[in-house]
């Protein structure tokens, strides 16, 4: 059977983006290759034409769903967003209830701090840019702490999502999200010593 041109491509990103939602959804331990095809509608043997192993999807879900998260954040600032609106975008319900579309490091950290090598710098190098972008927004931009300030800020946003997922308390977790903006927007103001 002849496939048209583009056929692999498509469908292995179909997989990739079935993973990522996957993976953010139950972690990468809990989440097998036979449930991810089956989640694409694919048979297992469809997997390995495309990737060598899980440990590979893994890293091409990863950076997948680094770069959207990056895009979005691009196209908000593109459009106008600040800080105060980035960290409300982020520390929000929506968010907070659906993390099989959200961020990756708030789904995943420990995980991802337990993969291989490749894994871990495919990480950082989407960290690194989405952190840059945040340090872009506060008021000192062009200060050589920056950056620094910057991921603080996104730890904060990260620990704080995790916690308000963590309690089956929905006004709790309301005031969890509340009080990470709180504190992120004053560590944003905040001046970082030289």
């Amino acid at each position: 059977m002849r496939f048209e041109k583009g056929h692999k491509a498509a469908t292995q990103q179909h997989i990739i983006d079935v993973a990522s939602k996957c993976f953010r959804r139950g972690g990468v331990s809990a989440a097998g290759i036979a449930g991810i095809m089956a989640e694409a509608g694919l048979t297992n043997g469809a997997f390995y034409p495309h990737f060598e192993s899980k440990e590979a999807l893994v890293r091409e879900a990863l950076a997948s769903a680094l770069a959207n998260q990056q895009h979005s954040l691009d196209e908000d600032q593109r459009k106008g967003l600040d800080l105060e609106g980035a960290i409300w975008r982020y520390l929000n319900r929506a968010h907070l209830e659906d993390p099989a579309v959200g961020c990756p490091s708030a789904a995943l950290l420990p995980e991802i701090a337990r993969q291989v090598l490749p894994t871990r710098q495919t990480y950082e190098e989407g960290l690194q840019s989405y952190v840059s972008t945040l340090a872009a927004l506060l008021p000192d931009a062009s200060s050589t702490t920056s950056v620094r300030r910057a991921t603080a800020i996104f730890g904060l946003m990260v620990g704080t999502l995790q916690l308000a997922r963590a309690v089956p308390d929905t006004a709790q977790a309301e005031q969890i999200l509340e009080g990470g903006v709180e504190a992120a927007l004053r560590l944003a103001e905040t001046p970082s010593p030289q």
